[in-house]
């Protein structure tokens, strides 16, 4: 229902031409991923460095007269130009497209450092979350509501979904072998390299069959570095074990017939772990068919999943409001979104 764009608020520009933002249908189901460490950008940045981005683009819902007798196609009253100029960018603005029946796409942010909770509180609508034990689920969802609660917004409006893989079997037996055939398939190169983007450096040159060395911090993603470190320590695995770990799924997984996998996620949500689950699948199509036929279903039966779709925006499926226009108010408009994501995603008057 709806597609992830990978990568930061500054290439919002170039995703929404490509994702065919102008074209409402497409623009209805579209969201879009933070990401703290721009490395792709510039490596010198650093790691919480923020690139601010206009998410309004510019145009009152109203802008787009299309008034073919006049010949006048938009009012220009009711667009607002950006002129940022900031210390790494300058862009006069705005975007030659109208605003989304969204409002602006879905805010996902995806990091669980302290710096990246705090991005998710002041900007962020969705966050992908690192799936680990209930515990830890419950502790980061306490966290990054109350945040919320802090700068002063409701808590329902940031959607706390950790990352699920859930493998389905007729009994459990045959799902955990399903879960064992594909961890046996982990080729030793494609785990060192999966742990070499987990811990931010290359552990080619670690000793495979010794501890993990000290890992210095880089730009990498904080929290996933934190998560293998913790790992090694706490199961003293040695690198060839921990990279047979990365090169699979360390991360919450579901695994089991349709009745226990519900009984998980319905233990997630109401013990306050999540708000629902960003639902990753050992292989397709056969994977998907599984959790749609069997465990769907079963959490239908139990009033944990709808049957019906709340509206025909990602936005609305996902219970949040449609924010107000930064710059311009309508009756088009309709408010009651992230007023502080407004404000903290506005352009930096930077010289």
């Amino acid at each position: 229902m709806g597609c992830i764009a990978g990568g930061s608020l500054g290439r919002l520009p170039f995703v929404a031409r490509e994702a065919g933002w102008s074209k409402h249908l497409v623009a209805r189901n579209f969201a879009t991923q933070i990401a703290q460490a721009l490395d792709a950008v510039d490596g010198s940045l650093g790691h919480a460095f923020r690139l601010p981005v206009d998410v309004d683009i510019g145009f009152a819902e109203d802008a787009f007269v299309r008034d073919v007798d006049s010949g006048l196609y938009f009012n220009p009253d009711r667009m607002h130009t950006l002129d940022h100029k900031g210390q790494f960018l300058k862009v006069r603005g705005p975007l030659n497209i109208a605003r989304s029946p969204q409002g602006w796409p879905v805010i996902v942010q995806a990091g669980a450092s302290d710096a990246g909770r705090q991005l998710a509180a002041e900007t962020a609508e969705v966050i992908f979350a690192a799936g680990g034990s209930l515990a830890e689920g419950k502790r980061f969802y306490a966290d990054v509501k109350s945040r919320m609660k802090t700068l002063g917004q409701s808590p329902d409006h940031l959607k706390v979904l950790p990352g699920a893989f859930v493998v389905v079997g007729d009994t459990v037996d045959e799902a955990r072998k399903k879960k064992a055939l594909l961890d046996s398939l982990v080729h030793p190169d494609s785990g060192l390299a999966s742990l070499s983007i987990a811990l931010g450096c290359d552990a080619s040159d670690f000793d495979l069959d010794g501890p993990l060395p000290e890992i210095p911090e880089t730009n990498a993603s904080k929290s996933g570095r934190e998560r293998f470190v913790s790992l090694a320590k706490r199961d003293n695995l040695t690198v060839r074990q921990l990279a047979q770990v990365a090169g699979s799924f360390g991360g919450l997984a579901f695994i089991g017939t349709p009745a226990i996998i519900a009984d998980e996620m319905e233990q997630w949500l109401f013990e306050e772990g999540c708000d629902g689950f960003n639902i990753m699948f050992p292989y397709v199509p056969e994977g998907l068919d599984d959790f749609v036929d069997k465990v769907v279903p079963e959490l239908q039966r139990r009033s944990l999943f709808r049957r019906e779709y709340e509206g025909k925006t990602l936005r609305e499926n996902l219970g949040l409001p449609r924010p107000e226009n930064q710059f311009f108010s309508s009756s088009n408009d309709r408010s009651g979104g992230r007023a502080d994501a407004a404000a903290a995603l506005r352009p930096l008057e930077n010289n």
